[in-house]
């Protein structure tokens, strides 16, 4: 099955290599030229005339299999009641909200059903036997029930040990050496809000909110900052965000920092041109300079261990579909839904629920152009230069190509 043992739970409990599944493939083996299916089969062919208490008793619990589990819950059984259990004591079992016959593992169905097809409240509700009202309440309560419980779980500020196990992850799968994770944003579609509409305008001319995310090697979220205005820039978005102040404050990395080629050094976090240069934060050096070989060497080994989030986010997207296009959800709710996702994403991961790459045919993603604005050289911290030479070292002796 892939739990945790010894109770324990999480991302970062999981072992490279400890479930054989390869490292993911890098995102143009992904982009392969696909098209959106023109129709949705939203009920199963064979049980057209089910609706309701029957669907749910007659026809998920007893005739559902695996790839039936999989494709409208986009988890295992087995995962899915685990995630019931552990949701339990944030979903009253008689809520006002709900229709009296609704148990919560229905509840968690509708939601889960919904996240991933992003079907309309009005095509899911008849399936299930419920109004379109009761679906929405269902996306909105388990939601928040997600977050609450399962994030400090899932979704959260590793330790000590558990950094330098990261680190020791991410050199083995990705070649990087002493790096914890990526990072990178993700622009989320919205309609254009009735105000602020020019905020959430970004830089290429479409509305979004913005969320920035951290990955371990494995391609599991340890970091969500979100609700962002999409006019915002990478690097507004970092100085904003948690993730700065923890780095600020040192708990990115032991006390003292961890030997590398000679000198006390912090981990590192891989970006992109988007991210101020920092001795925490590695991009790659700017490819209209006359770069040496091994610094075009550099560039390429973070570029190839960047793309670890860029899988993380197709899988994301592809997985969760309702990220694709956030019509139906308010600007209020929109936040803690992307978290739920992103914590949903991780707990598909760390259970070794397969993931179809059928999936990704649906994310198209080349339709909305994504902003890459510089960072602003004032942000960029002249001591992590030595860093990146550092880094250039390393690769250079030990023949890294």
């Amino acid at each position: 099955m892939g739990f945790p043992k010894n109770g324990k739970i999480g991302p970062r409990f999981c072992q490279p290599g400890a479930t054989g599944r390869p490292p993911c493939p890098a995102p143009l083996e992904l982009l392969i030229a696909r098209r959106r299916r023109t129709s949705c089969y939203f009920y199963p062919r064979a049980w057209p005339s089910v609706r309701g208490a029957d669907w749910w008793e007659r026809v998920v619990l007893k005739e559902f299999g695996p790839q039936d589990w999989l494709e409208k819950f986009r988890m295992s059984r087995e995962t899915f009641f685990y995630v019931c259990n552990l949701l339990r004591p944030g979903l009253a079992p008689h809520s006002a909200h709900f229709h009296p016959a609704l148990p919560l593992e229905q509840r968690v169905a509708v939601a889960l059903w919904h996240l991933a097809t992003n079907v309309e409240y009005q095509t899911l509700s008849p399936l299930f036997g419920v109004g379109p009202s009761t679906v929405q309440t269902c996306v909105r309560e388990v939601s928040y029930a997600v977050v609450l419980l399962l994030k400090p779980l899932y979704l959260r500020l590793p330790n000590e040990k558990e950094l330098e196990n990261m680190a020791r992850i991410f050199r083995a799968r990705w070649g990087f050496p002493h790096c914890i994770g990526a990072l990178d944003s993700l622009h989320l579609p919205i309609n254009p809000p009735l105000r602020l509409s020019a905020d959430y305008c970004n830089g290429q001319g479409w509305h979004s909110i913005l969320t920035q995310a951290t990955v371990d090697g494995l391609g599991q979220f340890w970091d969500v900052s979100t609700a962002f205005p999409g006019s915002m820039e990478n690097s507004a978005v970092l100085e904003s965000s948690r993730l700065w102040v923890l780095a600020k404050e040192g708990r990115l990395c032991p006390n003292p920092p961890k030997d590398f080629m000679g000198k006390a050094q912090k981990y590192v976090l891989l970006g992109d041109a988007t991210y101020p240069l920092q001795d925490w934060i590695l991009k790659p050096y700017q490819e209209d300079e006359k770069l040496t070989q091994r610094q075009l060497q550099f560039n390429y080994r973070l570029r190839r261990a960047h793309s670890v989030i860029e899988n993380a986010f197709l899988r994301l997207k592809a997985r969760w579909q309702i990220l694709l296009k956030c019509d139906d959800c308010s600007l209020e709710l929109l936040p803690t839904l992307v978290l739920a996702c992103c914590i949903l994403h991780n707990v598909c991961e760390a259970h070794d629920n397969p993931f179809n790459e059928e999936w990704l045919e649906g994310t198209e993603p080349t339709e909305l152009p994504k902003p890459c604005q510089p960072a602003p050289a004032a942000m960029e911290d002249g001591r992590a230069e030595q860093v990146r030479e550092l880094m250039c070292q390393y690769f250079e002796s030990c023949g890294e190509g």
